[in-house]
């Protein structure tokens, strides 16, 4: 793309989130594809409980961030995680879902947008 700018992947996790846990194996996956930056985002979260969480489980993002208070998840419209978010390479969501993540909606659903939205596609 342009300027730089490619498809990215945010997804909202914590420690305490029992579906984060389930759903992390299918974002570790996604990140080894390499078919886009996968971006944390730990919500509401100690940081010293996030960074040991990804210790055990693997930490999958290119890089994350801590969103202690929920402010920049309100401007996301978080409201129940895991949540994950496809950002186009022009910095819009283009994808929202809400719930861990399944390995066919990773293969039938995200991929394909990822990879429609990477060659300049859009949904």
């Amino acid at each position: 793309p342009k300027g730089g700018k490619r498809v990215s992947v945010i997804n909202v996790f914590a420690s305490w989130c029992v579906p984060c846990r389930i759903e992390h194996p299918q974002i570790v996956r996604l990140a080894e594809l390499k078919v886009a930056p996968v971006y944390g985002m730990n919500y509401k979260d100690r940081p010293k409980n996030a960074l040991k969480w990804l210790e055990e489980l693997g930490d999958p993002y290119t890089a994350h961030g801590a969103d202690t208070d929920g402010r920049a998840g309100i401007d996301f419209g978080v409201y129940g995680i895991p949540e994950t978010f496809i950002i186009d390479n022009e910095g819009v969501i283009r994808y929202k879902y809400v719930g861990p993540i399944t390995a066919a909606r990773l293969d039938q659903e995200i991929l394909p947008l990822i990879k429609k939205l990477s060659q300049g596609g859009s949904q």
